[in-house]
């Protein structure tokens, strides 16, 4: 059962103890004495019901009503006054109280009155509730300390408030593609509605196209004698989440174009047009402005599912999120195998700042699971974390740089040499790294698939970084 919190506002001592004492055991309290002090309050936070005195000395209760309304429209307003004086009612409804009550307070009349407002906010409470279990339960995956997955949280904000724009989301496998998908879906207008999630890889491509779109009873030898919904059908009022869409086929690209235009579509050996609504995320690991230049994927299409992109960093390119993400890990491991490791020792934090993860974050947590499932001691040591040494070498600033070190002891030695005032190694490293990818643009004449390649970079990763660095500089 939800429990709702309730804001009272009343500058008598008596009626504050004597609400509370009525309401305490079914809702959560907050008791202000003055408008001022509750006003102030909702910056931090904000309650899903109000019950407010109209004659508080200062800030009155209708001012501070219009400023409650103008900031919560939706936020339901209980005015309490201990004289019926019409004008003053009148007053308040307009400025958009739910209701009103008497002093003295009969506790009946009192939560009959606040159910009605309950029951007129049960809805989107219930919804609110849903979205925080959603995002506590997944979002866990985005925390860390770079300013990457503080763009990432930024740019899911941002485009979840519409229902229906498509969006593309790149970048390598492991990087968490799904669940930004879902971190939108959960923030957005439709969330109430089905996330349908399609990996466009794991289907034959004389069976994609029946899968995405359906197919009507009879259409083909085996089709089942009523026919099936597609999974952009099944998608309606949600969001259509298109994994690895750059497999779709020529047939499924002209279908899928189709129905991104105007909501329509056919199935599969039918005739009859079927409209549907509902949002298409899309992604993939592939260079898609290659793949329309080799003519494999439809530029019109390009162009209808890319309204919106996000290039989302490999791990390698945030290495300050690691340790914050496999010490969230292992607690999750702790829970799973009954244990209570307290975190890694020296040399495997250090191991897994240096290790380069092909398989970005999935292959960090396949990582700490193994390790919290064998480790014998309190801390994870680098023996359990079963990780063979690089051999490939890291073309990431800080590596560049410290490979730079150990080949050049002029440069060590001069590198080493900070002076009082300190230096900003953030802006060397960046220096640095945007000295290669112009010097990689340049020996490509430009292409920054072939300059990616030359640094030995995932060309979303590239492209991602070099946008930030031009910014900068």
């Amino acid at each position: 059962m939800i429990r709702y919190s309730i804001a009272i506002v009343d500058d008598e001592q008596t009626i504050r103890d004597g609400l509370d004492m009525v309401l305490s055991d079914t809702y959560n309290l907050a008791l202000y004495k003055d408008a001022e002090g509750f006003v102030a309050a909702l910056a931090d936070k904000v309650p899903d019901l109000v019950l407010m005195d109209i004659g508080l000395p200062g800030m009155s209760g209708i001012e501070a009503l219009g400023i409650v309304k103008a900031q919560h429209p939706g936020l339901p307003v209980i005015m309490i006054t201990a004289f019926e004086d019409i004008q003053m009612v009148i007053q308040s409804m307009k400025l958009g109280a739910f209701d009103f009550i008497l002093k003295p307070i009969n506790p009946d009349l009192l939560e009959l009155t606040i159910q009605k407002a309950v029951s007129s906010i049960a809805l989107v409470k219930e919804v609110q509730l849903l979205q925080e279990k959603f995002l506590r339960e997944n979002e866990p995956c985005f925390i860390g300390e770079s300013k990457n997955i503080a763009d990432i949280m930024d740019f899911i904000n941002m485009v979840s408030s519409s229902p229906d724009t498509p969006i593309m989301i790149l970048g390598e496998t492991g990087t968490g593609k799904e669940l930004i998908a879902k971190a939108i879906h959960a923030r957005s207008p439709v969330f109430q509605g089905p996330f349908v999630a399609v990996n466009c890889s794991a289907f034959p491509e004389d069976l994609l196209e029946s899968e995405l779109f359906g197919y009507e009873a009879g259409a083909f030898s085996g089709a089942r004698h009523q026919g099936k919904k597609g999974f952009i059908e099944e998608a309606h009022k949600g969001t259509l989440f298109l994994d690895e869409v750059a497999d779709l086929s020529p047939a499924g690209q002209a279908k899928l174009l189709r129905f991104l235009e105007n909501g329509e579509f056919y199935k599969v050996g039918g005739t009859r047009t079927y409209k549907v609504s509902t949002r298409v995320v899309s992604a993939t690991n592939k260079n898609l402005d290659d793949l329309v230049a080799a003519g494999r994927f439809r530029n019109d299409l390009y162009f209808r599912l890319c309204v919106v992109t996000a290039n989302i960093p490999s791990l390698n390119e945030r290495p300050d999120d690691i340790l914050p993400l496999a010490k969230y890990f292992l607690l999750q491991f702790n829970e799973k195998f009954g244990k209570s490791l307290t975190g890694f020792t020296k040399n495997a934090r250090q191991r897994l700042v240096s290790h380069t993860f092909t398989g970005n974050v999935r292959e960090l947590k396949n990582i700490v699971e193994r390790a919290v499932l064998v480790a014998k001691n309190d801390l994870v040591d680098t023996p359990e974390l079963g990780l063979i040494p690089d051999t490939a070498d890291r073309q990431t600033p800080v590596h560049l740089l410290q490979r730079a070190l150990e080949n050049s002891p002029e440069l060590s030695e001069h590198a080493v040499s900070i002076p009082d005032k300190g230096v900003v190694l953030g802006k060397i490293l960046s220096d640095m790294e945007h000295s290669y990818m112009s010097k990689a643009l340049a020996q490509t004449g430009g292409n920054e698939s072939q300059a990616a390649r030359l640094l030995h970079m995932n060309h979303h990763t590239f492209r991602y970084r070099w946008k930030k660095l031009k910014k900068k500089n």
